[in-house]
Formats: structure tokens, C-alpha cells, sequence
């Protein structure tokens, strides 16, 4: 008996793994828009963390990513893979500040950061 209950156990926990994952196909940006804003062109560091998401790298092989990391200079926009995470963006360098922002549908969350090391924190989940 105690051998079945861990099995199941076992069986139950491993599908809720799979479940928690979205299948997205190769349409890796159809999901939540960010938007980073340096009007002054200052330097940045990215760091945007989503539910894990699953995409067809090639015809062959599947591959999954839960986190996003970019570095740049200046305005850039893009979108995650799927419709919630959270975004924070940090000032590297560079003149004047940096802000985030993350938007679905009507939903709209905005931070920024002036200082460099300074951090700006957004998130739709």
C-alpha cells in the first residue's frame, strides 16, 4: 500500500512539472511587451523572469526558458514569450536614467532608476 501511495505521489508530481509549462511553438515574443526607456542613452542590464515556457528551437529539438537577459544602450523594446513576469532593469552607466515598463492589454506598470546600480522593478503576473 505505502509502495502505490508513493508511486502516485511520484506520478502526480512529475505531471504537475510538465503542466506548469506553456508551449509557445516558435513564436517567442508573443507574450507580455516590455519596453526599456534611457532617453539621456545610458547603459543597461535586463533580467526579465517569466513561467516556464517551452519552444521549438528546430525541427528536431524542443528546448524551455524561464529568464531573459539583455544588456544595451538607449530606448528598446521586445516582448517575453508568454503573458506574465517580472522585469527589472539597472542602470550600467551612461547619462541620464533608465526606465521599464511592461504592458498587457490595458494593464501598464512603470518604474525607474536614476543612479547607477539603481535598480528598476516591474511585474504582471
Amino acid at each position: 500500500m505505502r509502495r502505490t501511495l508513493a508511486a502516485a505521489g511520484l506520478l502526480i508530481g512529475s505531471a504537475g512539472g510538465v503542466a506548469a509549462q506553456t508551449a509557445v511553438g516558435d513564436d517567442l515574443a508573443g507574450g507580455l511587451a516590455w519596453h526599456v526607456a534611457a532617453p539621456g542613452g545610458a547603459r543597461w542590464a535586463l533580467d526579465c523572469r517569466f513561467t516556464p515556457a517551452t519552444y521549438t528551437h528546430n525541427q528536431y529539438e524542443r528546448r524551455w526558458a524561464n529568464r531573459m537577459r539583455l544588456e544595451g544602450t538607449g530606448p528598446q523594446g521586445g516582448r517575453l514569450p508568454v503573458d506574465n513576469g517580472r522585469c527589472t532593469v539597472t542602470k550600467t552607466g551612461g547619462a541620464g536614467p533608465v526606465a521599464i515598463a511592461v504592458a498587457r492589454g490595458t494593464e501598464v506598470v512603470a518604474d525607474g532608476a536614476a543612479g547607477v546600480g539603481e535598480p528598476a522593478r516591474v511585474g504582471l503576473l
